[in-house]
């Protein structure tokens, strides 16, 4: 399979799908993947005809294993490139006018559940915890939280869940979603792909300038914080993965510093 093959792009009537389609590698995305999904991001923005975004992968074990960690070891000029194009994807879904809803059959890791979390709608399979569960492991595999690990489950769950995703890295099921009535939908695995499609049909309905604007007015509320978000996650990415070893004085220092910009 080459790599155009991998990030499915599929506009019908109103609704626009795109497709993570790299079952044998847990959905993970490399560099061009993710320049594709923000590519055709982008284009269903700039569809006349689609009103609605669905976002959904192959296969049944994994929505997404997040990035793919193989293109990163040993190349520090991947890592910039994953953290340049992974955040473009994330800060798009959020901000762009038209509807994105995720199609989740599996399991979510790192910036899989990112996605998830970008998404203004979503849609589980109703499975176990064993087959379905959601993790952010940045810290326990020494990766630093960028392109939204911070921001997004903050924007989601609130503050001290957040915390409690990032520095435990436990996995969470839908159960536990459910009870903050985290899921815009459940289904069974078997309808979830017609299902989900249908619940697209149905947003795709109302007109276009009452949802639009809806999500519009939501996100110019919350953009500069968004934006100010992802740009503090970058600045202190560059300082953790500097190979100079700093002093608890320098750190100390540079985060007043980052208090002082980011009032």
């Amino acid at each position: 399979m080459i790599d155009q093959d991998f990030i499915i792009y599929e506009p019908k009537g109103r609704i626009a799908t795109i497709t993570i389609n790299r079952p044998d590698k847990a959905n993970s995305c490399n560099i061009s993947m993710l320049k594709a999904i923000y590519q055709n991001l982008i284009k269903a923005d700039e569809d006349e005809k689609v009103e609605c975004v669905i976002i959904k992968s192959t296969g049944d074990k994994f929505f997404s294993a997040g990035y793919d960690l193989k293109e990163i070891q040993g190349a520090p000029e991947n890592v910039a490139q994953i953290t340049e194009w992974g955040r473009k994807v994330n800060e798009t879904m959020v901000l762009m006018k038209k509807p994105v809803i995720t199609q989740i059959q599996g399991i979510a890791i790192g910036f899989g559940f990112m996605i998830i979390l970008a998404s203004d709608l979503k849609v589980f399979a109703d499975r176990s915890k064993e087959e379905l569960y959601f993790r952010l492991p940045e810290l326990a595999i020494s990766a630093f939280p960028q392109t939204g690990a911070t921001l997004l489950p903050l924007l989601a769950f609130g503050l001290t869940y957040a915390k409690n995703l990032l520095f435990t890295t436990d996995k969470i099921g839908l159960e536990e979603l459910k009870n903050i009535n985290f899921p815009s939908r459940i289904f069974s695995l078997e309808k979830l792909d017609s299902e989900t499609y249908n619940f697209a049909k149905q947003i795709a309905k109302y007109q276009k300038e009452f949802s639009f604007f809806t999500k519009t007015m939501l996100r110019i509320m919350n953009k500069a914080y968004i934006k100010s978000c992802l740009d503090l996650e970058d600045e202190c990415g560059k300082v953790a993965y500097n190979p100079k070893k700093f002093t608890m004085k320098e750190l100390d220092d540079f985060i007043k510093g980052l208090y002082e910009k980011y009032p």
